[in-house]
């Protein structure tokens, strides 16, 4: 009976229960809501503590470079943690494809030991390389750094790459998390902008509504007293008008911004597209954006909060003029489904 034989049989139950018990605690990382880092930093130690080892490296595949970054180390000095990538090709051997553990045995003649001396240097004689893979793919790899030679038995290696496996679970969910996580604090930012950019836009409406009620009044007063038939008269006329049309989109600014709960009354929704197109009117011209139109006369009025529908309206248009840009056509077409009795907006 060999070395490695005796020591199994003297130890198998203890061997087995170390093996479960790690498993059992990487597999409970899976469940766990903790950071990324905080899963690669338990995976490096549970590995090191699993064979007894010198110490352990994680590297993450990197989605866009397609190399392996080092993301963990355990065990090891710090300068393992600067080390730089490493291309697929010299990951990617026959036996990690085959998600079996690769066993460098000489460091000195292995291509993939890439600082042999200082290795060496650090008391490592043996070196494993266990492929973390989910759904057949490869999304990182797990080296494991022994202080002297040994042999591993078909089952020690079958719980290795079982262990793998469960690592790059923990890895997967984790990355996961952080990404969801990242993806909702944008929206929150973006949210919290767009409620002050909406409180401001109120703001300056009703500071420009003040001035704009002087304006009208005196071009208003002006008005009466000149000539009926003068060229001062036409002027004071355009002032009335188009500060009066000012007043009526800053007005209807004021109702798009303001927060309320839902108000139902019978409208066309004809009327509310005009509004929306109305209070986008610069913004169209200042794009060069064409609006078609074609709104059916025969719409109905429906039940609905007009100052809720317009700002879905308003939003439909402006995702519109984001992905034109600029110089192009926004075709707004409405019309009566008469077979399911609903009113249709594109």
């Amino acid at each position: 009976m060999n070395t490695l034989q005796t020591r199994l049989s003297n130890d198998s139950e203890i061997s087995i229960e170390t093996f479960y018990r790690v498993f059992r605690d990487i597999s409970t990382l899976v469940h766990t809501g903790k950071t990324l880092t905080e899963v690669l930093d338990r995976v490096v130690w549970k590995a090191t503590e699993l064979l007894d080892a010198k110490g352990a490296l994680l590297r993450i595949r990197n989605l866009e470079t397609q190399q392996f970054d080092v993301a963990a180390v355990h065990g090891l000095g710090e300068r393992y943690l600067n080390k730089g990538p490493v291309t697929s090709e010299k990951i990617l051997t026959d036996e990690i494809r085959q998600n079996q553990v690769l066993i460098i045995n000489d460091i000195w003649k292995a291509p993939r030991v890439e600082y042999p001396q200082e290795a060496w240097d650090e008391g490592i004689r043996m070196m494993l390389d266990i492929p973390l893979t989910v759904a057949d793919q490869m999304i990182g790899l797990l080296r494991i750094y022994l202080a002297e030679k040994r042999d591993f038995s078909d089952d020690e290696l079958s719980f290795m790459v079982s262990i793998g496996e469960q690592c790059a679970c923990a890895i997967n969910k984790a990355r996961l998390i952080e990404n969801q996580k990242a993806r909702y604090d944008h929206l929150v930012i973006h949210t919290e902008k767009m409620s002050a950019l909406g409180r401001m836009a109120a703001g300056i409406a009703h500071e420009i509504n003040n001035p704009l009620a002087g304006i009208l009044l005196f071009s208003s007063n002006l008005s009466k007293k000149v000539p009926q038939n003068g060229p001062l008269k036409e002027g004071l006329d355009v002032i009335i008008r188009e500060t009066v049309r000012c007043k009526s989109i800053i007005q209807e600014l004021l109702e798009f911004s303001r927060d309320r709960e839902p108000q139902k009354d019978m409208t066309n929704p004809n009327t509310i597209l005009e509004k929306a197109l109305k209070i986008l009117g610069n913004e169209f011209r200042l794009h060069h954006i064409q609006i078609e139109k074609h709104l059916s006369d025969e719409m109905r009025e429906t039940l609905l909060d007009e100052n809720q529908i317009e700002q879905v309206f308003v939003n439909l248009l402006i995702n519109a003029v984001q992905a034109i840009e600029e110089k192009g056509v926004i075709t707004v077409t409405s019309r009566m489904d008469q077979g399911r009795e609903k009113a249709l907006i594109e």
